[in-house]
């Protein structure tokens, strides 16, 4: 096992969480596979438990035990509260686990609720690092800063929030960290399957995001080059079954290079023999071409007398040009997040509109 590998414990209050991407998102059941695959990023998560009373959950417990999580009951008694029970269970095990399982280096605690913010300092106190999960809408402001990182629910790759109105989004009773000075982030739909495929081409761009995303996500945390080892690593903890001969190569080093002449990676030598460094090239012909597909459909979509398109649903008349896109390919969570890059870059104008809920994307003038 590699040094820089961090063992993680992950406790979830499962009832905060699913009620808060319930009521905030309009999710539901709880998708924790964007949670776990933002984990996998991090290091190895060896405890994965979730408290709650589950029959009130009946389709979330079957997803969460498929996802390996245990299952811990706290079931609702007369007289008693079944929240404090949840809490309290969850706050014991999680010291517990800080004496009794020594080579656990880091505690994600699954919660909005600021009744956790002494547990998360004393967990910090036993040299542990924490970090917290937590819907935005339904998360204490005094949370974050109790913890070494802090990731909202929302903003995670592959979370997609039921369309809202800009006044659902707000938070109760001020209890979330800062507003964003940018407009509330438009949620990305979920996009109308294309008709027009690629079929032998499905197993190549699903590699692409994989890889994409992967690296997306360690050189967003990283404090460091991120090797070629590491990269595979994390790749294994998002999905066991990966084997780069199931797509053509000899050895992940011959998958690497591959994706480095599509223009999708660049490499460069590592602090080991055949352990290269990997990065996202400086400039990018097929970045660029993806960057020119979207503001062709944005200058299409305009021209055809409908207006400035919506960012919703955006996604899927690219995919009608260009089955193949994602993306991921090329190091974006989201497609949301695709569209800002293309602002930054001043190739598109991005503004909210109220009544829709949505952002509107223009040519600049």
């Amino acid at each position: 096992m590699a040094v820089e590998d961090e063992r993680i414990a992950l406790l979830l209050d499962y009832e905060n969480l699913a009620i808060g991407a319930r009521d905030g998102l309009g999710v539901s059941p709880f998708d924790f596979g964007p949670l776990a695959d933002a984990l996998a990023e991090r290091g190895r998560v060896v405890v994965r438990r979730a408290y709650g009373d589950w029959s009130a959950f009946d389709e979330d417990r079957r997803l969460m035990a498929r996802a390996q999580v245990e299952l811990i009951e706290i079931p609702q008694r007369i007289g008693g509260s079944r929240k404090n029970a949840a809490d309290i269970k969850l706050a014991v095990d999680a010291i517990e686990l800080a004496y009794e399982r020594g080579f656990v280096t880091t505690f994600a605690i699954g919660t909005g609720d600021s009744d956790f913010t002494p547990l998360m300092h004393k967990l910090r106190e036993l040299d542990k690092r924490v970090i917290g999960i937590g819907v935005q809408s339904s998360t204490s402001a005094l949370l974050p800063p109790a913890c070494d990182e802090f990731l909202f629910y929302d903003r995670l790759p592959g979370v997609e929030p039921a369309v809202r109105t800009p006044s659902s989004g707000r938070r109760r009773g001020g209890r979330a960290a800062p507003e964003p000075a940018a407009p509330p982030p438009a949620p990305e739909p979920a996009e109308e399957p294309v008709t027009e495929t690629v079929a032998d081409t499905t197993g190549d761009r699903d590699l692409d995001a994989l890889v994409g995303s992967t690296l997306t996500g360690l050189l967003r945390h990283a404090d460091g080059p991120v090797l070629a080892s590491r990269l595979k690593r994390a790749i294994l903890r998002k999905d066991p079954t990966f084997d780069e001969s199931d797509h053509g190569f000899r050895g992940f080093g011959e998958l690497l290079r591959n994706l480095e002449n599509q223009g999708v990676l660049a490499l460069s030598a590592g602090s080991a023999q055949g352990d290269p460094e990997v990065a996202f090239p400086e400039t990018s012909t097929a970045e660029d071409e993806a960057f020119t597909l979207l503001v062709d459909v944005v200058r299409d979509l305009t021209r055809s007398g409908g207006g400035p398109p919506q960012l919703s649903g955006l996604k899927n008349q690219l995919r009608k040009r260009v089955p193949e896109f994602s993306e991921k390919r090329y190091g974006f969570g989201s497609f949301l997040a695709f569209a800002t890059a293309a602002r930054t870059r001043g190739l598109v104008d991005m503004e909210w509109d109220d009544d829709r809920g949505d952002y509107l994307l223009r040519l600049p003038s």
